[in-house]
């Protein structure tokens, strides 16, 4: 492999079951070749994830998986996975999500080309119990850190950064949740703009009933943890911001995504 251009892709797992085969089919099927997937298992007691997780490494030589003996949360998992990771790019997948096939030789050419350090992609939303593709995220074409203090406009399952340009000096803060969005302004604050493939989405996020993200509401406490322990606001300015800069963005951002959703939906359709 050429370490120049080997992307170390981050997966963490637990009880992952029937989901994780598809997710790292895809990864391994990407049409760019050098490339490591380096999954930490997060604890899992789910007898048919490990027994994905052990046949995968036999089979397949980039495939790494680290075994943890009990649970610790995503953000923990990743970094576990970042600190074996000994690629120039840095990319981010998680269990019962999927990349389209081109999707790294794409990003990749794309962060050639405009010479970024850090690049994300517009994603399909997949149902995974009504098994249809039922919305779009369209990422903005440009994203600086002041936009992604209002609210995370980077999809964590398309994002990559370039150690070669930053520097391995990034791991996912030790927050339980939202700590792909404090690991993105950690990250904007050195590289000040990342940018979004503009042709196609190139992944595809799944969700079902047990995605974190379905309950929005319950994560306004991690949200205001971000603005804390991340941008070091007092708590009165971090309520301040969640209250007036993130909900009205994130409202506006969830009917963008609802409009384009209808129109992706109805095109294919």
């Amino acid at each position: 492999m050429d370490r120049n251009r080997l992307v170390s892709v981050i997966m963490p797992t637990y009880n992952a079951g029937k989901y994780l085969a598809d997710s790292v089919s895809s990864i391994l099927d990407q049409t760019y070749l050098d490339l490591e997937l380096l999954i930490t298992d997060d604890g899992s007691t789910d007898p048919v994830t490990l027994d994905i997780l052990h046949k995968i490494e036999e089979r397949d030589s980039r495939v790494d998986v680290l075994y943890l003996d009990h649970n610790h949360g995503a953000g923990y998992a990743r970094n576990k996975s970042i600190e074996r990771a000994r690629g120039r790019y840095i990319a981010f997948c998680d269990s019962d999500d999927r990349w389209t096939p081109d999707k790294l030789e794409k990003q990749i050419a794309f962060m050639n080309q405009k010479q970024c350090a850090l690049s994300c992609a517009s994603y399909i939303i997949f149902n995974l119990n009504e098994q249809k593709s039922v919305g779009i995220n369209i990422a903005p074409p440009k994203i600086t850190f002041s936009m992604m203090k209002r609210d995370n406009k980077i999809g964590c399952l398309t994002a990559i950064y370039d150690t070669q340009l930053l520097g391995r000096k990034y791991y996912m803060p030790t927050l339980r949740k939202r700590q792909d969005w404090a690991l993105f302004l950690l990250i904007l604050k050195d590289c000040k703009v990342c940018y979004s493939y503009p042709s196609q989405p190139l992944a595809v996020y799944c969700r079902h009933k047990h995605s974190i993200s379905s309950s929005k509401i319950s994560l306004a406490k991690y949200n205001i943890a971000v603005y804390r322990s991340i941008l070091g606001y007092g708590w009165l300015k971090a309520c301040f911001y969640f209250a007036f800069l993130f909900l009205p963005t994130y409202i506006l951002k969830l009917m963008k995504r609802k409009q384009d959703s209808y129109c992706f939906v109805k095109r294919k359709g």
